[in-house]
């Protein structure tokens, strides 16, 4: 399905009766690329974990294109076009490679796995091996090319280049690019690595105690150094 809107209007979620994220709103228009950046626990991932319907909802909406997909199942967002790929990757150990992918396929065709193995050659190479034979980039590959098999018009992103190895982050990005160069998915990315998702995005939010700090494009964030100081505390890029 092609790129859609992602809407979130005054979202407020969280895990039992704490509080993570607060009334916050934003809209990405379809085929564009948002970051979201943050200190470690500023609730990145529970912002990620909520748009996909796994976290409890205090208040607030979010719309998918023309649908509302605010009371819908983790199961029905996905179906509705919400693809999701967690920081835990979640490929299935005793499954081979080839069978996590089938996973991702939903009703389309068997063939259609070829599309995965064009994007990461490398899952290619080790189809028949399972998925706790894998490294952590390859678990990467599988998680993200399971996940895209599904023709998500959203892709969530948590920290896809979390503890690998630079090769192997530079491959990741750069299948992202192409996914959004042709405008197919609109992406969320959530990331550490602050210059990554510089080059790769086109806006930025910049979260804080669960509330956005700083809103706006990549450019204007990467010429903001005192921003950058102030609420990443990484010093320069």
């Amino acid at each position: 399905m092609p790129a859609e809107m992602l809407e979130v209007r005054n979202l407020s979620a969280g895990y039992g009766p704490t509080h993570i994220i607060e009334n916050l709103s934003f809209s990405l228009e379809a085929g564009r690329k948002l970051a979201i950046l943050g200190r470690n626990g500023m609730g990145k991932t529970t912002l990620l974990a909520t748009l996909a319907g796994q976290t409890r909802r205090y208040g607030g909406t979010i719309r998918l294109g023309e649908k509302e997909i605010t009371e819908r199942s983790s199961a029905a967002r996905a179906n509705a076009g919400l693809g999701y790929v967690p920081q835990t990757r979640d490929v299935f150990p005793s499954l081979s490679v080839e069978e996590n992918l089938l996973v991702g396929l939903k009703d389309r065709p068997k063939e259609a796995v070829s599309e995965a193995y064009d994007m990461f050659p490398r899952l290619k190479e080790r189809r028949r091996n399972l998925g706790n034979q894998l490294s952590g980039g390859e678990q990467q590959m599988l998680s993200t090319a399971r996940s895209i098999l599904g023709q998500p018009s959203v892709l969530l992103l948590d920290e896809p280049l979390e503890g690998l190895a630079p090769v192997i982050c530079e491959e990741l990005m750069a299948a992202f690019s192409r996914l959004a160069e042709g405008r197919l998915m609109t992406i969320v990315l959530v990331e550490q690595r602050i210059q990554s998702a510089l080059d790769f995005a086109d806006q930025v939010i910049i979260l804080e105690r669960g509330r956005i700090a700083w809103q706006g494009t990549a450019p204007d964030l990467a010429r903001d150094q005192h921003t950058i100081d102030r609420l990443l505390g990484i010093g320069h890029l």
